[in-house]
This record gives C-alpha cells, structure tokens and sequence, in this order.
C-alpha cells in the first residue's frame, strides 16, 4: 500500500539551518535544484530570528533602526537654508495664487 496510494515521492535533500539560540530547522528541496538556488538564510520559525545554514556561525539578528517621522528624514537631506528656500518659494507661489 502506502507509496501506490499516496503516489510517487521526488527525490530531495534535506538542508539544515540553525539560528542564533541554536534552534535547528531542517527545509526540503528537490534534489535536482541547483545548489545556488538554495536559500543562505531563512527565518526560523522557532524564534523569528534569522537561520543560516552554517552552525558555527549563523547570522545575527539585524540592528533595527528606531522609528523616524518624516520630518526627521527630510531634516537628513536638507539643510536649515535649503529648507528656508523651498519654504519662502512655497509660500511666494502660495500667495500669488491668492492674490495677496
């Protein structure tokens, strides 16, 4: 019984990938696929964290950057005086529209 009901099994490899607490997760892939398409790092479903396929060494969790407004991002990108141009031309044009 068993394999003539429930049809044929490819062949497959098992490929393990262990996270940073140690947690081991093993993913199957079809023993034909080339090695390249197989993914360096997953995330393991015991803990979140990154997994990466060499024990000794598995990837570290990602810094996460604290959380930014918008503000915060333009105040990057401009400067004080860049920013009191671009207010002082918008407020030039918003003025004409009106008429004032």
């Amino acid at each position: 019984m068993g394999e003539q009901d429930h049809g044929y099994h490819a062949d497959r490899v098992a490929v393990s990938y262990w996270d940073a607490m140690g947690n081991e997760t093993v993913r199957y892939f079809a023993a034909g696929i080339p090695d390249e398409e197989i993914p360096e790092q997953i995330d393991s479903p015991h803990s979140g964290l990154p997994a990466g396929r060499d024990k000794n060494n598995p990837p570290q969790m990602a810094k996460t950057e604290p959380y930014k407004t918008h503000l915060a991002y333009v105040k990057e990108r401009r400067t004080e005086e860049e920013a009191e141009t671009l207010l002082d031309d918008a407020l030039a044009q918003l003025r004409e529209r009106r008429g004032l």
